[in-house]
C-alpha cells in the first residue's frame, strides 16, 4: 500500500479570493471628509479654464482674507493715524518712504486704510452672510415643509423685500439702525443688518425651493410613517438635502455685500473714517482729487474692491457652472482628471 506523503496546501482564510478581489474592485471608493468638502470637491472636477478660474479666484479670496488677518502685523500705522515719531504725514502728499502710497486729504496714509479696509470688509460679509443664512434657512425650512398660509406669507414678504432697490433698502436699513453715527462695531453691525434684509430672501426662496422638491422624497414619506419626529426630520433629513446650492449662493452675495458696503461707504451712510477704515468712504473723499491730478487717493481703494470683487465673484460663477451638468466641461476619455 503505497502512503501519499504529498503535503495538502494550505490555505490563508483572511487572503481575498478572486471573487472578493472583483468586488472589491467594483465597489466605490469611500471618499475623504477633505474630499467632501464643497470647493475641494469642486476643484477635483473642474479642468481647463474652469479650473484656472477657480484657482484664480481662490488665489486672490485668500489673499484678501490673510490680508485682513494679518492687517495690524501688515499695515505700518493705524486707520486713522495722521503723524508718525511727532512727523505730520500732510495732506495728499504722492507716495514716499514714509508713505509708500500717499496720504489722503484728510492726512490719512492710503496704504494703511487700504489694508485696514479689508478687515472692516471680511468683517461686514461674515457678519452680514452669517445672519442672512440663519435666517433664511430657518424661514425657507418651515415655509417649504409646513406649507399653507404661513408659506404664501412668507412668499409675498420675501418677494416684496427682492423687489425693492437693495442699495436704497440698505440705505433705510442703516439710517434706522445706526441714526448716521457709526462706530467701528456698531457700524459694521448696522451695515452687516441692513445686508441682512437684503440677503434673507434670497436664501429663503433657494432653501424653499429645495424643501419643496425633498419633501416628496421617499425617504421622507417613510421617515414620517415610522414616526419619526418632525424636528429630526427637518434637521437630519430634509436641511441636510437642500443645502446643495448654498456654497454658489454664499460666494455671490459676498461679493455683492462687499459692493453694497462700499455703496453705503460712499453715499456717507457707511463708518465713519476715525471709526474704522472703508474703501467706499475712501473714494467719496477722493473725488475732488481726480480733477487735481492727485490719483493716487482712489486708484488704491478703486483696485481693491475690483480684485476682492473679481476674486470672489470667479469662485462663485466657476462652483455654479460645476454644479449644474449642462455647464460643466466634462473630461474626455483617456484625458487627464
Amino acid at each position: 500500500m503505497t502512503v501519499d506523503n504529498t503535503p495538502e496546501p494550505v490555505i490563508d482564510r483572511d487572503l481575498p479570493t478572486p471573487k472578493t478581489e472583483v468586488l472589491a474592485a467594483q465597489a466605490p471608493r469611500k471618499r475623504r471628509w477633505s474630499e467632501r468638502l464643497p470647493v475641494v470637491s469642486q476643484l477635483r472636477q473642474s479642468v481647463g479654464l474652469q479650473r484656472g478660474m477657480l484657482i484664480t479666484g481662490l488665489v486672490i479670496t485668500g489673499i484678501f482674507v490673510l490680508v485682513a488677518i494679518l492687517a495690524p502685523l501688515i499695515a505700518p500705522y493705524s486707520w486713522a493715524q495722521q503723524s508718525a515719531n511727532g512727523v505730520k504725514f500732510g495732506t495728499q502728499q504722492p507716495p514716499s518712504a514714509t508713505n509708500i502710497l500717499g496720504t489722503t486729504v484728510s492726512g490719512f496714509d492710503v496704504f494703511s486704510r487700504v489694508i485696514w479696509g479689508s478687515q472692516t470688509a471680511l468683517l461686514v460679509i461674515i457678519a452680514a452672510i452669517a445672519c442672512s443664512i440663519f435666517i433664511g434657512i430657518a424661514l425657507g425650512l418651515v415655509s417649504g415643509y409646513f406649507g399653507g398660509w404661513l408659506d404664501r406669507t412668507l412668499v409675498v414678504i420675501a418677494d416684496a423685500i427682492y423687489a425693492f432697490p437693495s442699495l436704497l433698502l440698505a440705505i433705510v436699513m442703516s439710517i434706522v439702525i445706526s441714526h448716521g453715527q457709526s462706530n467701528l462695531w456698531s457700524g459694521i453691525m448696522a451695515t452687516a443688518l441692513s445686508i441682512t434684509v437684503v440677503f434673507v430672501p434670497q436664501y429663503f426662496r433657494v432653501i424653499r425651493a429645495e424643501v419643496v422638491r425633498v419633501r416628496a422624497e421617499p425617504f421622507v414619506e417613510s421617515a414620517k410613517v415610522i414616526g419619526v419626529p418632525t424636528g429630526r426630520i427637518l434637521t437630519r433629513h430634509v436641511l441636510r438635502n437642500s443645502t446643495r446650492s448654498l456654497p454658489v449662493v454664499i460666494t455671490l452675495n459676498a461679493s455683492e455685500a462687499l459692493l453694497t458696503l462700499a455703496g453705503l461707504g460712499f453715499l456717507g451712510f457707511g463708518i465713519e473714517a476715525t471709526s474704522a477704515a472703508e474703501w467706499g468712504y475712501d473714494l467719496n473723499r477722493a473725488i475732488a482729487d481726480v480733477t487735481s491730478g492727485i490719483w493716487w487717493t482712489s486708484i488704491f481703494p478703486g483696485l481693491a474692491i475690483v480684485l476682492v470683487v473679481l476674486g470672489i465673484t470667479l469662485v462663485g460663477e466657476s462652483l455654479n457652472d460645476l454644479s449644474d451638468p449642462r455647464l460643466r466641461t466634462r473630461r474626455r476619455a483617456g484625458g487627464a482628471a
